[in-house]
């Protein structure tokens, strides 16, 4: 599995690597983990939940579309008989295809595709889709995380639907066996994702004081890592409702940690302007919360099945905190069926023997 990073980075790729890969490894395979280190600080070798990882270096380090030649060489050398690229939207995955298609090796790739923060980035997605088509033309499967992403994939890139398999992330978080559970008297408003603009946590910061005024004991809280925490920080020390916003991060490996935070939201919002299959939003379900995202992309189809509220992504600040409050007088989501970990990792399985022929 290559992936462009691995934990200690924190994500929704990272999050669905560190699940599937040992679920993978139970089946019968013997996996690796190819990954990349900005940092130049970790491990060139480690084990990351149960699975032998290799770390290579990449350039440079201030930068996301960073360049990992090393990845190259491991595919090459590393006797493998699959590779299986985990994301599209950095240059690992194309030198690892490069990788496979030398030495004859079938791959395959799983989209995660995701928004970003500069707009000149969001404006190059469609020459990159273009760039990356012949190899993602001759991967042996591609694999997308919703049916948003297959479609989008296959319509934007002009592949048969038949190149595609559709894999929901897991949503398997268990429900806490001591802490606090929501109140909906002192609700708390949870927003969990990378700390991008994109994934709107300034807009619940704007609506806070807004909730407040019908609402007086409601909190916000931000979970999450990444570039535009200072921003966030920043937001929220201006906020009039500062002592009722709370920013940081929960380490990803510490699932009972997450479960009792989840556990205590009354809403999970995610304003986001783009998303595939959010990894949060799918936990928040499994644990019966209210769910209040944008309308965009693979959130709209979560709307579209029942399991969550949409707005406009163009909604004011006024309009997201009405949206809080409404979601908050219903009841919380019945007669879900979501996607386990265990569910993925053996639809994996099912594809990976599907193209080794057996």
């Amino acid at each position: 599995m290559v992936s462009a990073n691995a934990y200690p980075v924190i994500g929704g790729v990272e999050t669905h690597v560190w699940e599937v890969a040992p679920r993978v490894a139970a089946a019968g395979f013997d996996v690796t983990i190819l990954t990349t280190d900005r940092s130049g600080r970790l491990a060139r070798h480690e084990v990351l939940n149960g699975i032998p990882a290799r770390r290579v270096g990449s350039w440079p380090k201030s930068r996301d579309w960073y360049l990992a030649p090393g990845i190259y060489r491991e595919v090459v050398r590393g006797g493998f008989d699959l590779v299986h690229c985990q994301g599209y939207h950095t240059f690992v995955p194309p030198v690892a295809m490069l990788g496979a298609l030398s030495r004859r090796v079938p791959y395959v790739l799983t989209f995660h595709s995701g928004g970003h923060g500069s707009a000149l980035r969001n404006r190059l997605r469609g020459p990159q889709r273009t760039a990356l088509r012949p190899l993602l033309a001759r991967a042996n499967r591609l694999v997308a995380v919703s049916e948003f992403e297959a479609d989008f994939f296959s319509r934007k890139l002009a592949l048969p639907p038949s190149h595609f398999s559709t894999i929901y992330n897991g949503a398997d978080l268990t429900w806490p066996e001591s802490g606090d559970t929501s109140n909906d008297n002192a609700p708390l408003i949870l927003s969990v994702g990378r700390l991008e603009r994109y994934k709107g946590h300034h807009r619940l910061i704007a609506a806070l004081p807004l909730v407040l005024a019908r609402c007086p004991g409601a909190r916000l809280r931000i979970v999450g890592a990444g570039p535009y925490e200072s921003e966030l920080r920043r937001l929220a020390a201006a906020s009039p409702e500062a002592e009722r916003i709370e920013i940081g991060s929960i380490d990803p490996k510490d699932r009972g940690a997450m479960a009792r935070v989840v556990a205590s939201a009354s809403v999970v919002a995610l304003l986001s302007e783009y998303e595939a299959n959010p990894v949060s939003v799918m936990e928040a379900l499994s644990l019966r919360r209210r769910v209040l995202v944008a309308d965009t992309s693979g959130l709209s189809e979560l709307a579209r099945k029942g399991w969550a509220r949409a707005i406009s992504i163009l909604s004011t600040d006024e309009q997201v905190a009405v949206a809080i409050l409404e979601v908050l007088a219903t009841p919380p989501p019945k007669g879900v069926e979501l996607s386990t970990w265990d569910a993925c990792a053996a639809r994996l399985v099912q594809v990976y023997h599907e193209v080794l022929g057996g």
